[in-house]
């Protein structure tokens, strides 16, 4: 089922609208010179969904894509051991800090304008990362990309909601953006692994320019510009948020290479805290928030956004910990890890198959309590895990699980906060939901790396004789983490319980 699922996925997502494309070419509809034919093309919304999920999913890609290739990056541009972190974590801090903001700019200025200027940004960063000479270019690339990705992602999601103006059509539009967000780590590790086997480290960059061109040039085509709500930029707001989330992340990253007692991380977690206090007293008081607090005030749309928070941190011990397992463990290479996610990825998107049917009939609580539960029942299936498992069933178990879990738990959550959210505050909306998914992540890395280092330590001393000391502590302090994970998982159960039981009701 997961297999026809998914295969229906493709079809949906991705066959029909060039179909359609290739048809409105036979009928000479292209180039689009009319506001009549305008119009008409903006009327195909698979094409629509087609180009804004493509650009989510490249956004998505980026988090993880290029975690395979770290040792041919620092074999290339002579990386340090701690500055190969700044890899990964230079996109993560601006895309993560610039999210509100983004959010909200796109509800003033107009959102498919701020997508087209955000996915034009990411891609030229990303062609310029892609021929960096050094090291320091390199990483000034992938800020950009976190710029532009902070840009273009709130508007992504705001976009959908007013491009499907019918419930069941919005409903599996935004629970496909939600499998895309979920499964995309997955097969951006398959991915990632593919281009660098067979071509270089630097196509892993250079795969988004021909995306990122198609959809700057064909979003005004298919996709409609919703009406603008003119406002002022919330400025002290807009700083305040910026910095603190900034801080926030960082703090994270470093907490989880330095540890918690290193005095740097505690001061700029404090700060970063401190400011984001502040950004909420500025926000009661101005007219024009850049957050406007009543997001919060609707009980299902507050308890998405907190299980957008704990659900990453939670499912980010699979994906950094399994890697290593595989690669580090059972000797698996860059590929192979990456295709031993996929049945993750494949069970996750195949509930956006099912989702458009359930969550009407019977609301998001039972959903999300049961997609909690199984998601919890899969990481305790790891905490089993011991040097000589294999991949069936140790792993493949629990990735089916989390698949499932994750699928059904998390996939609703983007119909349940989007379908009520006035139209002036969409794009905020979708900036807050993807800040906490960010901020979540690198909590739930920086504290299971903590505990991992806390019980593989004492692991690899107790090691039997003869035995490989390094394997041992490793598997016990994932298995621990595993534990942990587990732990932060029962807090989505315990927020799912709080849905309001009634049915979902897209207005």
């Amino acid at each position: 089922m997961a297999v026809t699922s998914f295969g229906a996925y493709l079809r949906f997502s991705l066959v029909s609208p060039f179909r359609d494309w290739k048809r409105a070419v036979s009928q000479r509809t292209l180039p689009i010179t009319t506001a009549e034919d305008t119009q008409q093309a903006r009327g195909r919304p698979r094409l629509a969904l087609a180009l804004i999920v493509t650009c989510q999913l490249m956004l998505i890609l980026d988090a993880t894509v290029m975690n395979v290739a770290l040792p041919r990056i620092q074999a290339a541009l002579h990386f340090s051991s701690t500055g190969l972190a700044w890899v990964m974590s230079s996109y993560t801090l601006t895309f993560g800090g610039l999210l509100l903001l983004g959010g909200r700019a796109g509800d003033i200025l107009g959102r498919l304008r701020m997508f087209r200027i955000g996915v034009a940004v990411f891609t030229v960063a990303s062609l310029a990362g892609g021929l960096a000479p050094n090291a320091g270019l390199l990483l000034a690339a992938r800020a950009l990309q976190g710029v532009g990705a902070a840009m273009a992602g709130p508007s992504t999601i705001a976009l959908i909601s007013t491009t499907f103006t019918e419930p069941r059509a919005r409903i599996r539009a935004l629970s496909l953006l939600s499998a895309v967000a979920g499964g995309g780590f997955a097969i951006g590790l398959i991915l990632g692994g593919m281009l660098t086997e067979v071509a270089s480290w630097r196509w892993v960059l250079f795969i988004n320019v021909p995306f990122g061109l198609t959809a700057v040039l064909l979003a005004p085509r298919f996709v409609r510009e919703p009406e603008r709500h003119p406002a002022r930029l919330d400025l002290p707001g807009a700083i305040t948020a910026t910095a603190g989330v900034a801080g926030v992340v960082y703090a994270l990253i470093r907490a989880a290479s330095k540890g918690w007692s290193d005095p740097a991380t505690v001061a700029v977690l404090a700060a970063g805290v401190a400011l984001l206090a502040l950004f909420l007293v500025i926000e009661v008081r101005t007219r024009q928030p850049l957050l406007p607090l009543r997001l919060f005030a609707d009980r299902n749309r507050a308890a998405g956004f907190g299980n957008f928070f704990l659900g990453p941190a939670a499912m980010m011990s699979m994906f950094f910990f399994l890697t290593q397992f595989l690669q580090d463990v059972r000797g698996f290479g860059a590929l192979r890890t990456g295709f031993a996610f996929l049945p993750m990825a494949v069970c996750m998107f195949a509930m956006t198959r099912v989702i458009p049917h359930l969550l009407p009939r019977f609301g998001p609580k039972p959903l999300a309590m049961t997609g909690s539960a199984v998601m919890i029942a899969g990481l305790l299936w790891l905490t089993r895990l011991d040097v000589d498992s294999g991949y069936f069933p140790a792993v493949f178990g629990p990735m089916v699980l989390l698949g499932l879990g994750g699928g059904l738990g998390f996939v609703p959550l983007n119909p349940v906060i989007m379908s009520t959210v006035e139209a002036k505050d969409a794009g905020a909306a979708g900036g807050v939901l993807q800040t906490m998914q960010q901020v979540g992540s690198s909590l739930g890395l920086a504290v299971l790396v903590t505990v991992f280092g806390a019980a593989s330590r004492p692991a690899a001393a107790g090691a039997p004789a003869g035995a490989n000391t390094a394997h041992h502590a490793l598997v016990a302090g994932m298995t621990a983490a595993f534990t942990a994970s587990a732990v932060i998982a029962l807090g989505t159960f315990a927020i799912a319980s709080t849905f309001r039981s009634t049915r979902a009701r897209p207005s």
